[in-house]
């Protein structure tokens, strides 16, 4: 394991300059330097290492609630496969037509709630006549909706149930090195009685049916089959899908239960080809499993599944560059980590958190806002959670498949 130790020529060099950088003079909000003596930076307080005179500077500028941006990296998101004609990408001259399922976007009464829409559908065809600008999911809703999804959670893990260890904060410039800043792992203590739980049972169960590498097909046992609808009948039961699903009926999203977790099924389950035309992925795979594409890391968001994976020597903690505002579980973590041989540059993580809560907050923002950034609200503090789509294939009318889903800090 290397150490993370800076060029000694580095060292030598700050000495010049550090006694400039021990105060917070023009420096308030500035990014993580891990070379200045102290630091102004958001998150300075939490981790006892401000400046003197931060208070007094930047206590007045800095915004509590506001979470400090990192950039999460995903490599699936490619774009859509050739078509055998050029098929239009607007919605100009198209409003209200007929469903085509050659089209690589759609313009129809019901693209929204399919989630295919082109980009400019809102702009052109807001105004000709659907339903959509009236039965659209607000900002407001989706924070209110998700509030009410954190209180209800009560299958999360208590502080004491997970202790990490979360040592070296880089930049997100340093992210690229590849250096192994944390001499321990991050999880220090999991009560493991934990998993003994309905939901986090059938979630686990789930992890071990699937090749990381893409472009090998996926086949599934009965057994495993029968495994994913343990799980969605697990989940189900939970108070955290039960408000999910009353407010997506609610949205007129869904007409029954039934409905909509057969519509989870396919979005999360149902299998496409990220490489040489097998059916080698799917979005639970991708997001709780994690994959490995042309030599990286890809996917892999779940804390469940990291702890598992490090506690068999197979992940191997790097560093982080963002943590959380919550004092409590469910938190965020965006960290940086070895897999097995495989990178992973940026891999953002909900910890503490059940796995109804990650797969109402994933879905949720699927369906409301698919392919975009989702602003929701989580213990007061802002959180957002970024999907995207698969293009390349389609289920039942249209419908589109989750290629990724993940926290991401907002501002916005």
């Amino acid at each position: 394991m290397r150490a993370c130790v800076p060029l000694i020529v580095a060292m030598l060099c700050s000495l010049a300059w550090a006694g400039k950088m021990e105060s917070c003079a023009s420096r308030c909000n500035e990014k993580f330097n891990r070379d200045a003596a102290c630091h102004c930076d958001r998150r300075c307080p939490r981790h006892g290492d401000c400046c003197e005179d931060y208070d007094q500077l930047c206590t007045v500028e800095e915004d509590p609630n506001e979470p400090e941006p990192f950039l999460e990296l995903e490599e699936e998101t490619e774009a859509p496969s050739s078509h055998l004609y050029s098929a239009p990408s607007s919605c100009r001259d198209r409003c209200q037509e007929a469903f085509d399922r050659h089209q690589p976007c759609h313009c129809d009464a019901r693209c929204p709630e399919f989630g295919n829409c082109c980009k400019d559908f809102e702009s052109l065809c807001g105004h000709e006549g659907f339903s959509y600008s009236s039965d659209a999911i607000t900002k407001e809703e989706l924070q209110s909706i998700s509030e009410k999804i954190y209180r209800a959670d009560t299958n999360k893990a208590q502080k004491e149930d997970v202790i990490i260890n979360s040592q070296n904060r880089i930049s997100p410039s340093e992210t690229r090195d590849q250096v192994d800043c944390c001499p321990e792992p991050l999880f220090t203590y999991v009560n493991e009685k934990l998993f003994s739980k309905p939901t986090y049972a059938a979630f686990i169960n789930l992890l071990n049916n699937y090749q990381r590498a893409t472009g090998r097909g996926e086949h599934f046992s009965a057994q495993q089959l029968a495994e994913q609808d343990a799980f969605l009948r697990e989940v189900m039961k939970t108070a955290v899908m039960k408000e999910l699903y009353a407010f997506l009926h609610h949205q007129n999203r869904y007409s029954s239960e039934q409905e909509f977790v057969s519509d989870l099924k396919n979005m999360w389950f149902g299998l496409y080809s990220r490489g040489n035309g097998e059916e080698d992925s799917s979005g639970f795979e991708h997001v709780f499993s994690g994959e490995v594409k042309k030599g990286k890391v890809t996917g892999f968001h779940n804390w469940i599944r990291f702890y598992m994976q490090e506690k068999e020597g197979l992940v191997d903690y790097y560093s982080h560059i963002y943590d959380g505002p919550w004092d409590s579980y469910p938190d965020v973590l965006a960290m940086q980590f070895n897999w097995d041989g495989y990178y992973k540059e940026v891999g953002s993580a909900f910890i503490g958190s059940s796995p109804e809560f990650e797969f109402a907050l994933y879905s949720l923002c699927f369906i409301a806002r698919p392919g975009k950034v989702c602003q929701l609200s989580l213990g007061g503090y802002p959180l957002a959670i970024q999907t995207y789509t698969w293009d390349k294939s389609t289920y039942g009318n249209g419908k589109k498949y989750i290629a990724t889903a993940y926290v991401v800090s907002s501002t916005q």
